[in-house]
């Protein structure tokens, strides 16, 4: 039985989420220069260019990429043969408390929904799985508001048909507009239940954005590749101004299902899709 403490987990959670918060992603980063490369929108170029120099600017300076440093969504995946020493919970929240005051970040939580009051830097929102092995993998996923306002759910009859679930992912997008500050990575969920359909498309946008196919499923690969050529003849463009870069990456998880629904769930990145990983 491997043994990890909860201070550990505090300490790694506050390191992660520096190095999110500072640091772009290497896919994500390298998307957006392929779709500099390949843009021919003049205004669009500039904007790309603008966003690419920025994720450079902030990992020299060690400023944070957006001024909105999200909403922290720590993804757990524990061990059968780990046992943590201490709260858990309270080792992840206090984690990221550290981590957020430690990067001078934008303190954006208030605990009430309702009756709002004062912002902090927690409580994260909390997922966890158990796993085989004894190892803990913990990802950090800071998800800013204004592309998390563009999410959508939808609870299909189960008789729907494949163009009807691409139409409602295509005017989720569309809804979107320059809202969400394109280009986007979109990730989708279907299958589960409404909330389940709603963690697989969060979950889509931890993978590589030049990765194809949630498994060895040709179809979902084939499916995301004719979403990403259909978002991007939208012609929204990098941060709505037109252009062919809409989106960098349609990435689509599937789980089973109950015989009388089908749930489909949208969840919209901006470009600048962040997310740091750390195993223990």
């Amino acid at each position: 039985m491997k043994k990890i403490t909860a201070d550990k987990i505090r300490n790694t959670l506050a390191d992660l989420c520096i190095r999110a918060n500072l640091f772009l992603r290497k896919d994500v980063l390298a998307a957006l220069k392929v779709a500099y490369s390949q843009e021919k929108n003049k205004r669009a170029k500039i904007i790309l260019e603008a966003i690419i120099r920025n994720a450079s600017i902030a990992r020299r300076e060690k400023l944070a990429i957006c001024q909105d440093t999200g909403m922290p969504v720590v993804f757990l995946e524990i061990g059968e043969g780990v046992k943590i020493t201490g709260d858990l919970k309270s080792a992840v929240n206090r984690g990221v408390a550290l981590g957020y005051r430690k990067g001078y970040f934008r303190n954006s939580i208030i605990k009430d929904p309702l009756l709002r009051g004062k912002s902090g830097y927690q409580p994260a929102v909390i997922h966890t799985d158990i796993v085989k092995g004894n190892k803990l993998k913990i990802t950090l996923l800071p998800k800013g508001f204004g592309c998390e306002n563009k999410s959508a759910l939808k609870m299909f009859k189960p008789t729907a048909g494949l163009n009807e679930i691409k139409e409602f992912i295509i005017e989720t997008v569309k809804k979107a507009g320059p809202d969400a500050c394109p280009p986007y990575v979109v990730g989708v969920g279907i299958g589960g239940t409404a909330d389940y359909a709603s963690l697989l498309a969060e979950k889509a946008l931890l993978r590589r954005v030049d990765s194809r196919g949630s498994t060895v499923d040709n179809d979902i690969a084939k499916l995301e590749k004719e979403l990403l050529k259909m978002i991007n003849a939208l012609n929204i463009g990098p941060m709505g101004l037109g252009g062919k870069a809409t989106c960098l990456a349609v990435d689509i998880e599937t789980y089973s299902t109950h015989i009388a629904g089908l749930p489909v769930a949208v969840n919209i990145s901006c470009h600048a899709l962040r997310s740091a990983t750390k195993i223990l």
